[in-house]
């Protein structure tokens, strides 16, 4: 009889990984389990107690960690579709991603694509904004993408202005609204390689702000030059 120990290392989100499995890897969220081939192709998960947003929360994990390799990263994020150019507020929960969203489309006919979760693809000439079917507690969820011509990161302020981002402030302002797969050295090691080239390529701005339309107009101007 051959036995395996199996140790259990604890990573974000209430992810737990149990460690060295042979050509497999397994991960849980509570009564959730999903295991995974280690090219993170082929999956399969169980759910113990039927908990469907358990389920909900681990497909983002696969699909995540799957989107690493190729490129992708997951940002806690709103994403907008101005006129064909794509803007994207970033921060914590309830520091009003989806409210500066919701007075861009407002004030400029913008379209939401997304208020919470949003996925980053580099592409040859630049990257993209994308969509998912993880929207938090925000009613927009697209199937869109579009070209980047900015990330945002908001600041909750009496007074409106904006400023951008060089070195090492936009990096660790940024790195604090991606979502890592730290269960997968690969991938992480190359979500790190995307971010870097994401920050050389988009510009990055810092906006303190109230939720209004002068706070739409300084970024427009900042991002656009004035016009969208």
């Amino acid at each position: 009889m051959e036995i395996h120990i199996v140790s259990c290392k604890n990573y974000q989100n209430g992810i737990a990984v149990l460690d060295e499995q042979p050509g497999k890897n397994i991960l849980r969220l509570n009564e959730c389990l999903l295991g995974v081939d280690d090219a993170w192709t082929r999956a399969k998960v169980t759910s113990f107690d039927g908990n469907k947003f358990d389920v909900y929360k681990i497909l983002n994990v696969l699909i995540l960690t799957h989107l690493s390799i190729r490129h992708a990263i997951e940002i806690h994020a709103s994403l907008v579709d101005i006129s064909g150019r794509g803007l994207m507020f970033l921060g914590p929960s309830g520091i009003g991603k989806t409210t500066q969203a919701e007075l861009w489309m407002k004030y400029r006919n913008a379209e939401i694509i997304n208020g919470d979760m949003v996925f980053v693809k580099q592409e040859e000439d630049g990257f993209l904004g994308c969509g998912s079917p993880w929207h938090g507690s925000s009613p927009y969820c697209l199937n869109r993408q579009v070209p980047l011509a900015a990330l945002v990161i908001l600041k909750q302020s009496p007074e409106n202005s904006i400023r951008r981002l060089t070195g090492f402030e936009m990096v660790s302002e940024v790195m604090n609204s991606v979502f890592f797969p730290t269960w997968y050295k690969e991938g992480h090691e190359a979500a790190c390689k995307t971010l870097d080239a994401l920050l050389w390529t988009v510009p990055v701005y810092e906006l303190s702000c109230r939720p209004d339309e002068e706070a739409v107009r300084l970024t427009e101007e900042a991002v656009f030059g004035g016009g969208v």
